[in-house]
């Protein structure tokens, strides 16, 4: 009796090849784009997110929004306040509160520089993206500064200016 070898796997696709693109990393499971054009971003902090399975889950299928979340020290310990994530639909009863209060994980020194760039007069910390790193969900937080009414019209005025000269350099090497 001969047993069959194993099957060659190095000619066939990886094993997690339909695997989600967020899930996998490659894709941001949120992004915040209102945070640049209302603030400065100064620092930027990684935090793991202490979640529940039904928000991973939500979070997978993209229901994540940071738009009027923030991160606030309270105790000794960094929260993200606001950001919603909606219910799973495939949850029964035991589904999430989609706005409720997340622990964010970080090490006790990055608290405490935290603290002390919020407490800065104008400054706060403003989610900017959500994402998965090696299964685990994270969130990018940053310093941030409030800018003011014309500080974003003149932040306008740059974007446009550069694009402007990206696509008057696309046409001469074009002719």
């Amino acid at each position: 009796m001969t047993r069959n070898p194993q099957p060659d796997r190095s000619k066939t696709a990886p094993k997690n090849a339909k695997r989600d693109p967020v899930a996998s990393g490659e894709r941001d499971a949120s992004v915040n784009r209102a945070a640049s054009h209302n603030y400065f971003l100064l620092d930027k902090y990684e935090a793991g997110v202490a979640l529940r399975g039904t928000e991973v889950k939500s979070i997978r299928d993209g229901r994540a929004n940071l738009k009027d979340a923030y991160g606030l020290v309270k105790e000794n310990e960094l929260w993200l306040i606001n950001a919603h994530i909606g219910p799973y639909d495939a949850a029964s009863y035991n589904n999430h509160a989609p706005l409720r209060t997340r622990k964010l994980l970080v090490k006790k020194r990055e608290i405490l520089k935290l603290l002390a760039a919020s407490q800065q007069k104008g400054h706060t910390l403003i989610p900017t993206r959500m994402y998965f790193k090696n299964g685990r969900v994270k969130v990018e937080l940053a310093v941030a500064k409030g800018k003011q009414l014309w500080d974003k019209r003149e932040t306008d005025r740059r974007k446009t200016a550069d694009r402007d000269a990206r696509e008057a350099i696309a046409r001469s090497r074009k002719s």
